[in-house]
């Protein structure tokens, strides 16, 4: 019986890139998605830190049913007025699916159950959280609360009434943005 070579040889080894003169690295079997996973978990726990964000393009744009932050600065905001709002906020339980879209575009779905804390009342929803990667950056980020697509006028039956939820979202954002004081790290203020 022979015995099988526990340790290939780089050009044998499958989970090896080899490059030049013997420098080989270890291929990444990880999806984006479990790189991002827990930045994301620190942004819905009310802990966020600045390199938290860094997953993010600076033109990316955040959006949930009461929110539509546009850019970096305005998603710091959105998510670090969750710790003002809320006294407890987190995503207790999760299943990620990635698709690759086109070679550099990705989307991610995050099927999850968030738990919040408002005034001493436990809210509890599920969500689905769709990410659209663009060149290993988020570009778009969007939070549909009980599974349900945004409001918008492509999405309701009156396309001027979609239209004023929106002005509304943006209006929200532009709020709390200026009270967030202008998407400032906290640890920076």
């Amino acid at each position: 019986m022979e015995k099988q070579d526990q340790n290939p040889s780089p050009e044998m080894d499958p989970s090896r890139e080899c490059e030049g003169k013997g420098a080989c690295e270890l291929k990444s079997n990880q999806r984006f998605a479990d790189k991002i996973m827990p930045h994301l978990l620190n942004l819905y726990g009310s802990c966020a830190k600045a390199n938290d964000f860094d997953m993010y393009a600076p033109n990316a744009s955040f959006e949930d049913p009461l929110t539509h932050a546009q850019g970096v600065k305005q998603i710091k905001s959105a998510f670090y007025s969750l710790a003002k709002v809320f006294s407890e906020s987190k995503i207790v339980e999760y299943h990620i699916q990635e698709s690759e879209i086109s070679p550099g575009k990705k989307e991610i779905l995050i099927d999850n159950k968030q738990h919040y804390k408002i005034m001493g009342r436990n809210i509890d929803m599920i969500s689905l959280i769709k990410l659209y990667v663009e060149n290993g950056k988020i570009v778009r980020h969007e939070d549909w609360w009980d599974k349900k697509p945004l409001r918008n006028r492509d999405t309701v039956s009156f396309p001027l009434v979609g239209r004023v939820m929106e002005m509304g979202r943006r209006g929200l954002m532009l709020a709390t943005h200026a009270m967030m004081g202008f998407g400032k790290d906290p640890d920076s203020q």
